[in-house]
């Protein structure tokens, strides 16, 4: 799990260089979810979401929790303050609540905590109903029903 936190970490500070600053209402949304430093969110729109498809052990921990795989596409993955999304997934305000909830996840309780947590919910419930995608799935139902 190491070697994935490690490319979280690496892949979050590419995407606070390359990344763009949350506008006026977004910088809004996420001091609304909770977010200590919303200033500090990037969003980085790409053609495929990243995932260290070449460490072959990291590669087979993705397939097996549904993170990756044939068939399975990611429309965005948050690596610290950087929201990665592809670029035909648009992060209205119902998506980008979903994703911001992953930030505060993150401040809440380290970068490093979650990454592991995460893995394991997902091993244990599967990726829906990991504990993480439940509470960042209720702000998209929220930020839907006053969009």
């Amino acid at each position: 799990m190491s070697q994935f936190i490690d490319w979280t970490y690496e892949t979050g500070r590419k995407g606070q260089g390359i990344g763009t600053p949350l506008d006026e209402k977004e910088l809004l949304l996420a001091a609304e979810i909770g977010i200590e430093h919303p200033e500090k969110v990037r969003s980085i729109y790409v053609d495929e979401v990243p995932y260290p498809h070449k460490n072959v052990a990291l590669k087979f921990i993705g397939e097996a929790v549904g993170l990756v795989g044939e068939g399975i596409i990611n429309n965005a993955q948050v690596c610290g303050y950087s929201i990665y999304s592809r670029k035909d997934f648009v992060l209205n305000r119902p998506k980008l609540a979903h994703e911001l909830v992953h930030v505060l996840q993150i401040e809440r309780s380290g970068l490093d905590n979650v990454v592991t947590q995460h893995f394991s919910d997902m091993a244990k419930y599967g990726y829906d109903k990991a504990p993480s995608e439940v509470e960042a799935s209720e702000a998209n139902k929220k930020y839907s029903a006053n969009w």
